[in-house]
């Protein structure tokens, strides 16, 4: 049998990469539109899949001005359309953050942070009965005042009808609301539920600060509802990974923080179950040295699956490595054979938040070995 030289070996592993992960949209920054970065996506009943961002203007830092726009696909992720505006800038910064949710009852769920101040960043909820068409006005979820981080793609619904809102709570550190000073990174996790739809809230009686000195406490928490019913949640920390929680009562408390086997800079990490299947599915950074890492880099890219709800991910995929590539802030969605993944991919020419990239993914690669 012939054999193969290493650069024909690239190529075919190259071709097969493009065929089975590739990218399908990047929307680049530009003077008028200098950070297009995190959001989330949908399908609608039609089987249209639209996915809701964050469109910056007059800069690109988090506290500089953004509306919430969204594209469409009409053939399952491979081409995108031109934004169009669904949420305008209401807030004293912005609005950003989004995360859509199909609620069992039928309509369309969509939660994003207003944020007026490094004083004072709190989520809401608008619901849409017409596929998206039209909102409802925004309702305020966090009643109490303050700092109130909810990443993008995050908000669940259980099996059972419980929204579950995770959020990190950013204390004040000084009064000036216009500067980052006042503003305190380390975070403590907890959790906001509702059981009629988001028409009342409830505050987990669970909230936890990190156990051990940390520079970033636990922020950017996310929720996934294991198929025996638990809840999973992970927070982004400065000491190494990832941490979780384990709540066996919907939410309403929560087991203390622990590390997890997700090895990580201090970035966040997306997870979801795979439809029909008790598998997870974690994005993230590995750093656990299974790929080669830049230290405390958001680099590089990364599947893993755990079958024993999130304790250990000993099946891991890449998806981009690039060195000088920064990647995080992802949404997850299933389509079909396929998921689609929408994240912050940015690198030393455009900023590490800046360019908006979704990309194609077939569950076959995801799952070979």
């Amino acid at each position: 049998m012939r054999h193969l030289s290493p650069l024909l070996l690239v190529a075919f592993a190259s071709a097969a990469l493009a065929v089975e992960s590739v990218i399908t949209l990047n929307v680049e920054p530009s003077k008028e539109h200098p950070r297009n970065s995190e959001g989330s996506f949908a399908t609608l009943k039609s089987g249209r899949i639209i996915f809701i961002y964050s469109q910056f203007y007059g800069g690109a830092a988090d506290e500089s001005p953004a509306r919430l726009v969204r594209i469409h696909s009409d053939d399952q992720g491979r081409t995108w359309s031109d934004p169009v505006t669904v949420v305008e800038n209401t807030g004293g910064n912005n609005v950003m953050s989004v995360s859509l949710l199909r609620l069992a009852s039928g309509k369309l769920a969509m939660f994003y942070c207003l944020k007026n101040s490094w004083l004072d960043c709190r989520p809401h909820m608008r619901v849409s009965t017409d596929e998206g068409e039209t909102w409802s006005d925004a309702k305020l979820i966090q009643q109490a005042p303050g700092y109130f981080v909810l990443n993008n793609d995050r908000v669940i619904q259980t099996s059972k009808g419980r929204l579950i809102v995770p959020l990190a709570f950013h204390r004040s550190r000084g009064s000036d609301p216009h500067s980052s000073k006042s503003f305190d990174a380390r975070a403590i996790a907890m959790w906001l539920y509702s059981d009629d739809e988001g028409a009342t809230w409830t505050e987990s009686s669970s909230w936890w600060a990190m156990p051990v000195p940390s520079g970033s406490g636990l922020q950017e928490p996310g929720v996934v509802e294991c198929a025996d019913g638990s809840i999973f949640s992970w927070c982004r920390t400065s000491n190494g990974g990832q941490y979780g929680f384990r709540s066996a009562d919907a939410a309403k408390t929560f087991s203390a923080p622990e590390p997890t086997e997700l090895k990580s800079p201090n970035g966040p990490a997306s997870i979801k179950r795979l439809p029909g299947s008790s598998d997870l599915l974690a994005i993230y950074n590995d750093h656990s040295g299974m790929f080669p890492f830049p230290p405390k880099k958001r680099n590089p890219f990364v599947a893993a699956l755990s079958s024993d709800g999130g304790k250990t991910w000993p099946q891991r995929k890449l998806i981009e490595s690039d060195p000088d590539g920064l990647y995080h802030y992802t949404a997850i969605h299933f389509v079909g054979d396929a998921l689609l993944i929408g994240y912050c991919a940015g690198d030393s020419k455009v900023g590490a938040l800046n360019r908006l990239r979704i990309r194609r993914i077939t569950l076959d690669w995801l799952k070979q070995p």
